[in-house]
């Protein structure tokens, strides 16, 4: 069987940064994954924009549980896409796991992004699931993944996949 997830780049933090960029992406596959592990100083909350857009193009729906309470919502114009913890974010000592799966991101119609996080609070962690929209019609040659205010730490690791045709 041929290998369908082909690695693009990988970037491990050898000190603590605010963002992580993933640019000059190749139109050669026809989808994306992205997974990221990180922890931080302090309190952190990240998000993903696409080809540095900031203006209000993005939109999601989402889905959080922690094994008492469930809850969704949406958000409409806003300038990124929540990526990673939503609910109960990411510290030194709850580290987060999260992955996009950004399809069809070099055709012509707008782009979406399924994303996936879990959080790890010493039993008290959560779950959750983003359906993210970026109202364009560009093809993706660049993933930005930023944090809120603290920066990710030092061995934060983040892998971009390019997925081939099945």
């Amino acid at each position: 069987m041929a290998t369908t997830y082909e690695p693009i780049s990988t970037t491990t933090l050898g000190s603590a940064a605010s963002s992580i960029t993933f640019s000059s992406i190749s139109s050669a596959y026809t989808d994306l994954k992205l997974v990221m592990t990180y922890t931080s100083a302090g309190a952190i909350y990240s998000y993903l924009l696409f080809n540095n857009d900031t203006g209000a193009n993005y939109s999601d729906t989402y889905l959080v549980g922690d094994g008492s309470v469930a809850f969704s919502g949406s958000d409409t114009s806003q300038g990124f896409i929540a990526f990673g913890s939503y609910q109960s974010p990411a510290s030194s000592t709850a580290p987060c796991f999260a992955t996009a799966d950004v399809f069809s991101y070099a055709g012509s119609t707008y782009k979406t992004a399924l994303i996936t996080s879990s959080n790890d609070k010493n039993g008290s962690g959560d779950v959750e699931r983003i359906v993210g929209l970026w109202r364009s019609t560009s093809a993706i040659n660049r993933i930005d993944i930023k944090s809120s205010s603290t920066a990710f730490a030092a061995g934060t690791t983040a892998t971009l996949y390019g997925i081939k045709s099945a």
